[in-house]
């Protein structure tokens, strides 16, 4: 294990921001893997894992080691006429294996294709889009315990799952590591189009009956024209999380905005578009100094181009007491604070 110092993060995090850590490594294999934990004791603390850096913000320089980490690989684990169950390693990229999974014919998480991070990240957060949530296709976890230094097999039941969080976000948080998982998708897939952009996209490719791959391509279209790039304006995609609220608070503030966009859940409660709330506020497009909120969609901030992290988590801030005076709803955050 190479311990590197003074190593710059701007690459490694999606935010781009031009920040360093104190300690840095990077994993690629098994045995790195075991080797770093085995002396994982004399590492600078704090430590932190990571993967895509897709969903984290770093308000500062960080003072600690981060362990990048890097495994690779994917494989068919078992298939027959009716289903295929693959593996993922962690470092995989999320949006490669969904098409990938889609050119093979596998159904199951085209809707969740251009989700940037690393498949590592996936069960953490739940990753969900247009009406799909990864716990729908998940088998299993695979989870290296630090306490134990052995990995385990954490099952769908196990995980614990909830809208855009797990059990690795509470019970299992800064306890392990995730180093790959395992997916059961189908070969007779029936696509899943009920949002309506989707459909939207679809009318206009006059396009009836869609297959995988075409709803691959209309969330690839929807995403693509909905949400910067961050390879070309630094993001972590969806900043905050939709709030879902009670039946009578949503009545209220149904009576002062009649246009609201909703969502019933199974409880009885309604989820809101946190973008919806943010726009109408005012936030979109919002610019101080270089950190912004995205013109294209108003979940999500931006790096112009130097701003810092402190900037970003106090205009995060300024956002949130702003949601919460206008529409008496708490907002939280979807990207992990650093």
């Amino acid at each position: 294990m190479e311990l590197q110092h003074h190593y710059s993060l701007k690459k490694l995090h999606t935010f781009g921001i031009d920040c360093f850590a104190e300690n840095y490594c990077e994993i690629s294999t098994k045995d790195e893997l075991n080797d770093v934990i085995q002396s994982i004791k004399t590492l600078p603390r704090p430590i932190l894992f990571l993967g895509g850096g897709s969903n984290v913000l770093f308000r500062a320089d960080f003072s600690g080691t981060i362990i990048k980490i890097s495994l690779f690989g994917k494989q068919i684990l078992h298939e027959n006429e009716e289903e295929v169950l693959i593996y993922c390693a962690a470092g995989e990229n999320w949006h490669s294996i969904v098409e990938w999974t889609v050119q093979n014919g596998w159904g199951g998480i085209e809707n969740l294709a251009l989700i940037p991070g690393n498949c590592g990240a996936a069960p953490l957060q739940n990753i969900g889009a247009y009406g799909i949530e990864i716990c729908q296709s998940l088998v299993n976890v695979h989870w290296f315990e630090l306490n134990t230094k052995t990995e385990k097999i954490i099952t769908n039941e196990e995980c614990n799952f909830g809208y855009r969080d797990s059990i690795f976000k509470r019970d299992l948080k800064d306890k392990g590591i995730v180093t790959g998982i395992t997916l059961r998708l189908s070969k007779n897939p029936t696509p899943h189009y009920n949002y309506a952009d989707v459909q939207s996209e679809l009318k206009e490719q006059e396009i009836v009956n869609p297959t995988i791959k075409d709803i691959f391509n209309a969330v690839v279209q929807i995403r693509s024209r909905k949400l910067p790039n961050p390879n070309e304006i630094g993001n972590a995609g969806s900043f905050f999380k939709n709030p879902i609220i009670s039946a009578i608070q949503f009545t209220n503030l149904q009576s002062q905005y009649p246009e609201i966009p909703h969502y019933s859940q199974n409880d009885g409660r309604i989820k809101i578009p946190a973008g919806w709330l943010i726009e109408k506020a005012g936030w979109k497009g919002f610019r101080q100094g270089d950190a912004g909120v995205s013109s294209k969609q108003a979940l999500v901030l931006v790096n112009y181009n130097n701003t810092t992290g402190e900037e970003i988590y106090q205009l995060s801030q300024n956002i949130l007491d702003d949601i919460f005076n206008k529409f008496n709803i708490h907002l939280e955050r979807e990207v992990n604070i650093v």
